[in-house]
């Protein structure tokens, strides 16, 4: 690391220029990274309710659709308006009433069990498919097209969902990381003791965030989430490293004249005391990519890639940046403003007992809360309602009982007979409303239904059922009805398939369960054995683990007992994040207590010393990470990114203050045990007794 350090003091001004120069490519790659607004496609590839997608998609261009109101139920306007449909690029076929009646006949001569379906009133409905998929390109554009032939609250459906998500997040992006800069600049002039530090300092980091988001362009495609937390959550979490190198180069500087040579020196301590805490939180954000829910891959690659880069900007470019202005860094100094934190410091080791009995008395509601928090995985829900999507949505729920359209897809030699039986125990079960196959339309004369009626709903393998039920997507009832249905279509055909937004959400609530039960292991896990390697304990790391999943089970009861009920990915994302991000708070408090524990024989004396030099950068490092994630808790309108944040904010100041005053009282607690179990950690205080 000598030569390394030696290196990147020598070459300040290069190593700034070489810097700026590959914000070029990272700046193209960010603009041609493809961006997927859709969280079912994260499925797994191999479940049924996938394969049926895929068979509607590519085989009876059903893939994808929507409703469409029309408020206005003449016939003329209403096939005018279906031709123009018809003619959007990525359109497939387009249904209403009109096509068995046309201009001329009556709706009257209709059934009633149809055209109640249809009509409302003066509104009547559209059913419009696509060639594509819902997520794909072709049809966000048809959706944005046929929303100009219309309005953006007269076309339901997820694509349109996925535009208005799109939309939504695209247009509050650069606030997220604007809110984050404002308030992280606002937490670093306390941090430092220098007004222009702070912007070489975010700058850095700017310049690693960008570096990060220019390299997904290899993995094809990142989700809007992962696009939108990127940048805060890696400004949140390599911040401490930056204030890191600086405070240890104003410390060399005290010594060495020289400051190239003081700045090799604070490089090599920055590397060396930083490297297994960016190890911990890289674990942590890999230990994504256990979930089932591709969507966790997604999130902990590109999270584990933003730790890597802000290491290496930290030692290689920050330096850099200090050396080239250091002039103007020494003009633009202030006086320290921290508090002081020895009153504190004095607190915390006196009263370490209660803090021990406080820790058990909300120890049983914080497991309670944490395992109990409620979640919903309705994903509209995530979005405000006065959008088009969800206004539309909501329409077609309310006025025309359209909740959660299925699809069965059963093999096209089924018998006639069976058939009928397979329909009529479909429309026998509880909560369904509406059961539709073309060989079972007996309500009305073959020769009045369209002609490419039975292209849509038959094929040379697979006969189409759609189904609609009453319940709503992601809910208890609908899950049950899914089962009950499944069971049913495979008596028939071992091989049928149900597919639709009901079953797709019916096997998300299924894989997320099991996923935030595997990614908490994972992560624990890892982490651990790390901490074991780095800290060359076993007993310490125990304890550890156990405080930071303290902090993570208060942040959670937090949102149990308000009452608040989070988009499902919150919990399974949010608790590694918050062990990766934040057990760096109690290994720094760990390494030091180690440290002043070899050269005291008064453990409470090396308290005292560990907790006067840790709790500063503790509570500076958490701030930080609030800083970065609070403002986007507040500001985003879109759930599923403003829960996350809301989550990452509070549990930076829960961890920080877990750390700050239980962790002290557990590592005095279990002192004799951290001897024991460390490697020579006894026979070095043995040595200075």
């Amino acid at each position: 690391m000598k030569k390394i350090s030696k290196f990147i003091t020598r070459n300040s001004t290069l190593i700034v220029i070489i810097s700026i120069l590959l914000l070029i490519p990272s700046l193209i790659g960010y603009i041609h990274t493809k961006i997927n607004y859709d969280i079912l496609v994260y499925l797994p590839e191999d479940i049924e309710t996938i394969k049926g997608q895929n068979i509607l998609t590519d085989d009876f261009k059903t893939g994808a659709f929507s409703f469409v109101f029309v408020e206005n139920n003449k016939a003329v306007d209403v096939l005018k308006l279906e031709d123009n449909i018809k003619k959007v690029s990525g359109v497939n076929e387009v249904f209403s009433l009109y096509d068995l009646t046309g201009t001329m006949m009556p709706l009257e001569m209709i059934p009633d069990s149809i055209k109640d379906k249809l009509v409302k009133g003066d509104s009547t409905l559209m059913i419009v498919t696509y060639s594509s998929g819902t997520s794909d390109e072709s049809t966000i554009n048809a959706v944005r097209e046929i929303r100009n032939l219309t309005s953006d609250d007269k076309v339901s459906g997820m694509t349109a969902m996925v535009v208005d998500t799109m939309d939504l997040s695209e247009k509050e992006i650069a606030a997220y990381v604007v809110i984050a800069v404002i308030l992280c600049l606002i937490v670093l002039i306390f941090a430092t003791d220098s007004y222009v530090v702070p912007i070489f300092l975010l700058g850095n980091i700017g310049m690693a965030i960008l570096y990060n988001l220019g390299s997904n362009i290899f993995l094809g495609n990142i989700s809007y989430i992962t696009k939108a937390i990127t940048a805060v959550l890696q400004l949140g979490v390599t911040t401490d490293f930056s204030i890191f190198l600086y405070h240890k180069y104003e410390t060399e500087k005290e010594n060495e004249k020289d400051k190239k040579k003081a700045m090799e020196r604070a490089i090599s301590a920055t590397f060396k005391s930083v490297i297994g805490s960016s190890l911990t939180t890289i674990a942590g954000f890999l230990a994504l990519c256990s979930m089932d829910l591709t969507l966790g891959k997604d999130i902990g690659i590109v999270m584990a890639k933003g730790v890597l880069f802000g290491l290496l900007s930290v030692v290689i470019i920050f330096p850099s940046l200090l050396l080239l202005f250091d002039k103007l860094v020494e003009k633009t100094k202030h006086k320290n403003l921290l508090p002081s934190f020895d009153k504190l410091t004095s607190f915390i080791i006196k009263r370490r007992h209660i803090v021990l009995i406080i820790f058990l008395i909300f120890l049983i509601p914080a497991l309670y809360g944490n395992h109990n928090v409620k979640t919903y995985y309705k994903l509209d829900k995530s979005l405000p309602a006065s959008l088009g999507s969800s206004i539309a949505n909501s329409k077609l729920r309310d006025e025309y009982n359209i909740v959660s359209p299925e699809m069965v897809l059963i093999d096209k030699n089924i018998s006639n007979e069976d058939l009928k039986s397979l329909v009529s125990e479909i429309e026998n079960v509880e909560g369904i409303n509406e059961v539709l196959s073309f060989d079972t339309m007996t309500s009305i004369p073959i020769n009045m239904l369209p002609d490419n009626i039975e292209d849509l709903m038959n094929n040379d393998k697979y006969k189409l059922i759609i189904i609609n039920s009453g319940y709503e997507v992601a809910s208890d009832e609908l899950n049950n009805q899914v089962d009950i249905i499944n069971s049913i279509i495979k008596k028939y055909d071992s091989n049928s398939l149900l597919a639709g937004e009901g079953p797709l959400m019916k096997d998300l609530t299924v894989i997320a369960d099991h996923d935030f039960r595997m990614v908490n292991y994972a992560s624990i896990g890892v982490i651990l054995i790390l901490m074991i390697m780095v800290l060359k304990s076993i007993g310490l790391p125990i304890i550890l683990i156990i405080t930071i999943e303290f902090a993570i089970f208060v942040n959670m009861a937090c949102a149990y007992f308000t009452g608040v009920t989070l988009p499902f990915i919150a919990p399974i994302v949010v608790g590694t994040i918050q062990l990766g991000a934040t057990i760096d708070y109690a290994i720094l408090m760990a390494t030091k207590y180690l440290e002043e524990r070899c050269k005291e024989k008064d453990k409470l004396i090396a308290m005292k010393k560990t907790l006067s030099s840790t709790v500063p950068s503790i509570f500076i490092s958490a701030l930080c990470f609030f800083g970065a994630t609070f403002g986007v808790a507040i500001y985003s309108k879109i759930d599923m990114i403003g829960a996350i944040c809301t989550l990452l904010s509070r549990g930076a100041i829960i961890s920080m203050i877990v750390v700050i005053f239980i962790l002290p009282a557990l590592l005095l607690l279990f002192d004799k045990v951290i001897i024991m179990t460390t490697k020579n950690m006894k026979g070095m205080i043995n040595n200075e007794k």
